[in-house]
């Protein structure tokens, strides 16, 4: 009944085109990665505390007040992160509109609710951070949260590219397919470790002398070199990918998305070796955290790749 009366205030709506379903559904995959960007920019910053409490900011008040304690700019960088998360919320929403309204296929309606469902879930996690103190292992939970809704967002924007009434079809083999989703998992360690990381490295969030931000009391280099290990042996089914793909003459789509991937694991191979020999500089972990963003984004492309929907051309059999 509900549903039935979202429907009709929906289709109140003007028609949204496939274009303009596609613009939406990149912006969603923007703002996810965006907004753990901004937040990384908080960490770095020292701002992760600059709003101490949530929802509120301070107790009684929504927005930054006049504090001795915080400073003003830790203050606006931290309230400036969770002002993005209403940019993410409206992505969210429109997305789940414009499908809804475009009457687009249930798999592809599945997809758009997670977006504003999983912001919330994200917005939750935000506040336990906070109220912890920035306890490192809620900080970790974010950001692999963070990675989850980048996947899912790039995998919805694959699913509305694709036509609603065309068959299914598989586009590489079964076995390069299940490669493809053990790379995820490897991509999942990988991020997995870098958040153990960062609980140990030197950006806590906070570093005021009357807070100390609890840490993962284990050897960062240690757990340097498990992330390091991790990556490696992700960059390897990646390449074994690479090969399996041109050894059955996958299509152009799915080579130049792997070689897009490769690349970037690559590039942010590159920067991690940067940040471990120049000491972690603040501004190289924003750039590590989006560079972490795009190879998720773009091995969930490559595995969206591997089963898509299109119409086929049937043979001309008649005879002549």
């Amino acid at each position: 009944m509900l549903y039935r009366g979202f429907l009709s205030l929906v289709d109140r709506l003007p028609l949204p085109s496939l274009t303009v379903q596609r613009v939406i559904a990149f912006a969603v995959i923007l703002t996810q990665g965006g907004i753990a960007v901004t937040g990384a920019v908080v960490r770095v910053t020292a701002s992760g505390l600059g709003c101490p409490t949530w929802p509120q900011c301070f107790p009684g008040s929504f927005v930054p007040v006049g504090h001795g304690e915080v400073a003003v700019i830790h203050q606006a960088v931290e309230f400036g992160n969770r002002l993005l998360t209403f940019v993410v919320v409206v992505a969210a929403a429109l997305i789940v509109l414009a499908v809804t309204r475009a009457r687009r296929r249930k798999e592809v309606l599945v997809y758009a609710w997670m977006m504003p469902l999983g912001t919330v879930v994200q917005a939750v996690i935000g506040g336990v951070t906070v109220l912890t103190g920035l306890l490192w292992w809620t900080v970790a939970v974010h950001l692999l949260a963070s990675m989850a809704m980048v996947w899912l967002a790039t995998v919805m924007y694959v699913k509305i590219c694709e036509p609603d009434d065309a068959p299914a079809i598989d586009v590489i083999p079964a076995p390069l397919r299940w490669l493809t989703a053990l790379s995820g998992v490897a991509l999942a360690g990988v991020l997995a470790a870098g958040t153990l990381v960062t609980g140990a490295g030197p950006h806590a969030g906070d570093k005021s002398l009357d807070r100390v931000v609890p840490r993962l009391e284990v050897e960062i280099v240690t757990l340097v070199h498990l992330h390091a290990q991790l990556l490696v042996g992700y960059l390897a089914l990646l390449v074994g990918l690479c090969f399996g793909l041109y050894a059955v003459d996958a299509t152009r789509a799915v080579k130049i998305r792997v070689q897009v991937l490769l690349a970037l694991v690559v590039a942010q191979a590159l920067i991690g070796l940067v940040q471990f020999f120049t000491d972690v500089p603040a501004a190289l972990v924003a750039f590590h955290v989006a560079g972490a963003g795009l190879c998720t984004a773009a091995t969930a492309a490559v595995w969206a790749a591997g089963r898509t929907r299109e119409y086929v051309t049937q043979p001309d059999t008649a005879s002549v």
